[in-house]
């Protein structure tokens, strides 16, 4: 082989290496992906024989059930789901447990118990045993009401042994009462982490006056530090089609953001709730858009972090993230 070929090889080899190394080089300089932990999704199965209070609505007409959800989510980036009751049955809180405890995705449920009936400290302290069962949900649902509820030293008493058993108070589908609602039972259990779900969709039904009544309450919640936000219900529909537009949510995502801070947001899907149900990539598409722009560090709280100082959940998969010792 003559000089020439070789070094001609020898070049050719020396730029393919540096090439190769170069791509590697770029490969580990991209961002690990942040893992999602969604921590509003329901449980149901309307197949059983005594059915089921809540399907979903919408187009939903299966069983909402953690292999269904895994199947849709996996491939999305999230590692682990909370479930919030879909049913007033107390008994529904024992099979969602026994549901979970097959599918280690599942990191624990936000179950329904009434705080102020004589039997809750019972139920109470059977169910707090389980790792998986991280609070209740009191709100404006199945004919509960929170507002109602806050001079009512039992109902008080009860959330006092929430804060003890270290279990969390969600919210369910806030109004303007409710939030100053929240912001009485913070007065009054101060260590209490209480949740409120659904803001995005309260203030989209809200005028511009009734927002502006509204922000003086939402700043005043921002600064118990006990108190989350649950960035759920955000997606909208239109011409039967959800918006993917991040110009369309940027305005509200904004607001919450300057008034809860990087600290106090967390994801949920609410799958498969109404047209959630087919939607989950765009749901993720929408805040994965908006919260990587924040850098990695709010995106990492927002997607995983705040959630695990809201619920204390967990971890049972190696593919979930925990915070290191």
């Amino acid at each position: 082989m003559q000089a020439g070929e070789l070094h001609r090889r020898a070049f050719l080899g020396s730029a393919v290496g540096a090439s190769l190394a170069g791509l590697a080089t770029h490969a580990e300089a991209q961002p690990a992906p942040i893992p999602i932990i969604d921590c509003h999704i329901h449980l149901f199965d309307q197949t059983r024989p005594q059915g089921a209070p809540y399907s979903g609505g919408g187009t939903n007409t299966e069983p909402a059930l953690p292999a269904r959800y895994r199947k849709l989510a996996a491939p999305l980036g999230i590692a682990g789901a909370i479930e919030v009751e879909a049913s007033p049955w107390i008994e529904d809180n024992l099979w969602v447990l026994e549901v979970e405890e097959n599918d280690r995705m599942m990191l624990g449920t936000v179950g329904n118990l009434q705080p102020d009936k004589p039997e809750f400290k019972e139920y109470l302290d059977r169910y707090h045993k389980n790792r998986l069962f991280l609070g209740i949900r009191y709100g404006n649902l199945w004919g509960y009401n929170l507002a109602n509820q806050v001079s009512n030293l039992s109902f008080i008493e009860g959330l006092k042994l929430m804060e003890q058993a270290g279990l969390a108070l969600d919210t369910a589908n806030p109004r303007p009462d409710l939030i100053e609602a929240v912001i009485r039972v913070s007065d009054k259990v101060p260590g209490l982490r209480i949740i409120v779900d659904h803001l995005p969709a309260m203030m989209e039904r809200l005028d511009a006056s009734a927002q502006t009544a509204v922000e003086g309450k939402l700043r005043e919640l921002a600064a118990r530090p006990a108190v989350y936000i649950k960035v759920s219900e955000l997606m909208r529909i239109a011409n039967g089609k959800p918006s993917t537009d991040a110009a369309v949510y940027k305005p509200l995502l904004d607001y919450l953001f300057d008034v809860f801070g990087e600290d106090k947001l967390i994801f949920g899907s609410d799958w498969p709730n109404g047209p959630a149900v087919d939607n989950l990539p765009v749901i993720v598409q929408i805040v994965r858009d908006y919260f990587y722009a924040k850098g990695r560090a709010a995106a990492e709280k927002y997607f995983w972090k705040n959630s695990l100082a809201a619920y204390k959940w967990k971890q049972r998969d190696p593919g979930q993230p925990q915070l290191a010792d």
